[in-house]
């Protein structure tokens, strides 16, 4: 719906901001809020500790689960203050507190003057602008980080504090309703991913001739299998299992923008290999840890982490390295597919497998060895073809149908930033909206 418009505006005198409602004055942000800067000892200290990881991207709210601690030192803070993630401000880690307790170092905490509606400014600091201008500002490449001396100078709009109050429970209430309707879309986007999973693992223990006698595999989560496929370990079907190069061999200060990408866990998704080019090498560093070096057909698997992610190498991979986090496979292409064994690293069971058996004491780590002894069905080579053409076609479809809900989650959470940003900088009059009455308690 559209909504009404103020109809007295006048320059802001900020580029960014354009025009404001006449009535709204603008401020510096450090002349209408205090930065508290109270460090507290983690260890020492009763209070819960938040990391940023706890603080939902563009939403301001906590993700629900267990919270970490953290060691050393951090920021207090109290309930309603606003706390601003200055690591990385693109992902728009803005919390309003609804406690007391500890923040990573990495957040600012800012506390409202009387003149400035607390729910107000986390609104405001959530808004689409405010974010890109905070972060255009920021130094270092690896970790970009803002600082309070720039988004302090930084201008905010007061309209009267009542009027804030009106705007903030708009907000809260629209983007209630938006995120329902996400919520609801990320459902289907699960349950497409496990119906995806669910016809793979079928496909790939079954086969695709219903009529064929099956045998037990012997392996619990495996089931059975057509009585004339194999089940082998992975070392036996591979020329090489390898990790990538130790700490010890590659530092820091040898990576680079623009060189040869080094594959680590977060650059393998959906069965892809993906390029981050802040995380690369140069040709000496390649030369060196030539051994790590990838080629068509390996398969990429994350050592740490999501346990069965898992990349194929296709050309235009091939030449990148293994990195820290990964580990190797090169495979007996006279025994498996490696597009067969890829969609086998998606099926139930493997993760939990491979988490079971992975060593270490705060995250599962694979080594060589356990992957050598993952159990892997070796069908004939021409079914196993077979079924990587049918599989395509089916990952196709389901893909299909995910990229679709993906654009509506997209679409809506585009309309989430656009509405915040209009209603706080004065884009939207949203001071007749009457709020349902049974929406009351949505709101607050």
């Amino acid at each position: 719906m559209g909504y009404a418009q103020y109809k007295e505006l006048d320059s802001s005198g900020v580029s960014w901001l354009q025009k404001k409602p006449s009535h709204w004055r603008i401020k510096r942000l450090k002349f209408s809020t205090d930065l508290i800067n109270n460090k507290v000892s983690v260890e020492d200290s009763p209070l819960p500790y938040l990391g940023l990881e706890h603080i939902e991207s563009w939403t301001g709210r906590r993700i629900e689960g267990e919270i970490r601690n953290s060691e050393g030192l951090a920021s207090s803070f109290v309930m309603g203050d606003v706390l601003f993630g200055k690591l990385r401000p693109y992902l728009a880690k803005v919390h309003l507190a609804q406690q007391d307790g500890l923040i990573s170092s990495e957040a600012l905490v800012v506390r409202s003057k009387d003149e400035l509606d607390a729910e107000f400014l986390k609104y405001y600091m959530l808004s689409r602008d405010f974010i890109n201008i905070v972060d255009s500002s920021t130094y270092g490449s690896k970790m970009p980080r803002a600082s309070w001396d720039f988004i302090g100078n930084l201008p905010v709009l007061l309209p009267d504090v009542e009027e804030q109050k009106v705007i903030a429970r708009f907000l809260d209430f629209k983007t209630a309703q938006i995120d329902v309707l996400i919520s609801k879309e990320k459902v289907l986007l699960d349950k497409l991913a496990e119906k995806r999973t669910a016809l793979i693992s079928h496909a790939v223990t079954k086969g695709l001739d219903p009529s064929v006698p099956m045998k037990d595999s012997g392996v619990a989560w495996l089931g059975g299998i057509p009585v004339h496929w194999t089940i082998s370990k992975l070392a036996y079907l591979s020329e090489s299992l390898q990790t990538g190069p130790f700490g010890s061999q590659l530092h820091a200060e040898e990576y680079m923008e623009g060189g040869v990408p080094l594959i680590n866990p977060t650059d393998i998704s959906n069965g892809e290999v993906l390029e981050n080019t802040k995380i690369t090498v140069g040709e000496d560093v390649v030369e060196r840890l030539s051994r790590h070096k990838l080629e068509l057909g390996d398969i990429v698997i994350a050592r740490r982490g999501e346990m069965g992610r898992a990349g194929l190498v296709r050309e235009r991979n091939v030449g990148w390295l293994c990195g820290t986090g990964s580990l190797r496979a090169r495979l007996n292409k006279k025994a498996l597919n490696p597009e067969f064994l890829l969609y086998q690293f998606s099926m139930r069971g493997v993760a939990e497998y491979l988490s079971l058996q992975s060593v270490g004491s705060t995250m599962d780590n694979l080594n060589t060895s356990i992957l050598g002894r993952l159990p892997v069905i070796a069908p004939p080579l021409h079914e196993q073809a077979a079924l990587v053409l049918h599989l395509r076609k089916l990952s196709e479809s389901i893909d299909s149908q995910a990229a679709k809900v993906g654009e509506v989650i997209s679409s809506l959470q585009e309309y989430r930033s656009a509405l915040i940003t209009n209603a706080v900088t004065g884009k939207i009059d949203v001071r007749g909206f009457a709020i349902p009455q049974l929406a009351e308690g949505v709101a607050s």
